[in-house]
């Protein structure tokens, strides 16, 4: 059926980004959460989940990011089995894991752990800290956030634009966990749920933010971040390979990215914040390994709703799409 000619959105279960996809955030799929979306916890779908003897047994080094000694880790072969084997290295409940950064315990949105960690990565773990509630009010349509998950159950603030309405709040920061807006619980939504919320928001009103800061360690403190500059580039990893982690079936060793899925998944990742307020670099990969050996628009229109179609992605933003995976296959950067 030609694109944009009554295209029908299909229902599969929501399919988490495959991380993170998370910063790019989701590697389960569960049980619809509070705004439909894929709850943490909820049982798997699709393959179960691989005998031990077939994860890779690869030994990663971590620390927390405030501060603690080294712990290693191995094992896992999602998102949310890497933050159960960080909470058993740390004694620490697994909800107290908010996001991980790769070679940094900065707050930094730009080393992200998502779905590929490098095979001599080092992982630091953000744990929960200072709680506050924040009135907000929205004087204009856009306040200036970008959203992305950690594949668990968590949103969390990626960027925040200068200028914008956020942007002059100086309790809101990036990397705070967002749990609630005017009291309704965001605790296993996933983060494009997230930013339509905002959205939908009434411009004109005041509404309340429920929010956790990571812990911050002493450097950190009094730091107030704007996120990754737009056209960064996702990183993934500095090893010589990359430990991939799917919602379905075993984790795999890869090599890294080549240089035309690295850019394309750079410009369909602004894409993704151009249109929907939202980044993951791995959700931006899944879509570039789904569109790169498709032949026309059509063919991955129907690709992303077979497999992506509760994102109900906008026809204008899949035909972009097609051409940002064109541009980096020619170059044209």
């Amino acid at each position: 059926m030609p694109l944009g000619l009554g295209r029908r959105k299909k229902a599969p279960p929501l399919v988490e980004n495959e991380e993170a996809e998370p910063g790019r955030g989701g590697l389960g799929v569960g049980e619809p959460g509070p705004l439909g979306g894929g709850g943490a916890g909820a049982p798997q779908m699709g393959l179960p989940p691989p005998p031990p003897a077939l994860r890779p047994r690869l030994v990663f080094h971590t620390q927390l990011a405030h501060g603690s000694p080294t712990g290693r880790i191995e094992g896992f072969t999602n998102v949310k089995e890497l933050y159960g084997k960080i909470a058993e290295a740390f004694r620490l409940p697994a909800a107290e894991v908010m996001f991980c950064t790769l070679n940094t315990h900065k707050v930094d949105m730009d080393k992200l752990l998502g779905g590929q960690i490098g095979l001599e990565d080092f992982i630091f773990a953000h744990v929960k800290g200072q709680r506050k509630e924040v009135e907000v009010f929205k004087s204009e349509e856009a306040l200036g956030l970008t959203i992305t998950d950690n594949g668990a159950g968590y949103a969390f603030i990626k960027r925040i634009k200068e200028g914008s309405v956020i942007d002059h709040i100086q309790l809101i920061s990036v990397g705070d966990m967002i749990e609630a807006i005017n009291g309704q619980s965001l605790l296993g939504c996933r983060h494009y749920e997230v930013a339509r919320l905002l959205k939908e928001l009434p411009r004109g009103r005041t509404f309340t933010l429920k929010l956790t800061e990571p812990r911050k360690a002493f450097d950190m403190i009094s730091v107030r971040s704007g996120g990754g500059r737009p056209g960064s580039g996702p990183q993934l990893g500095t090893g010589r390979g990359t430990l991939r982690l799917r919602s379905r079936g075993p984790a795999t060793v890869e090599d890294l990215p080549s240089a035309f899925e690295e850019k394309a998944i750079e410009k369909v990742d602004d894409l993704l914040e151009s249109y929907m307020g939202i980044r993951d670099t791995e959700l931006a990969a899944t879509m570039v390994e789904l569109g790169k050996d498709k032949r026309n628009p059509d063919e991955l229109a129907e690709a992303l709703d077979e497999r992506l179609g509760d994102f109900a992605f906008p026809d204008e933003f899949v035909f972009d799409v097609w051409g940002a995976i064109g541009d980096a296959k020619v170059g044209r950067y």
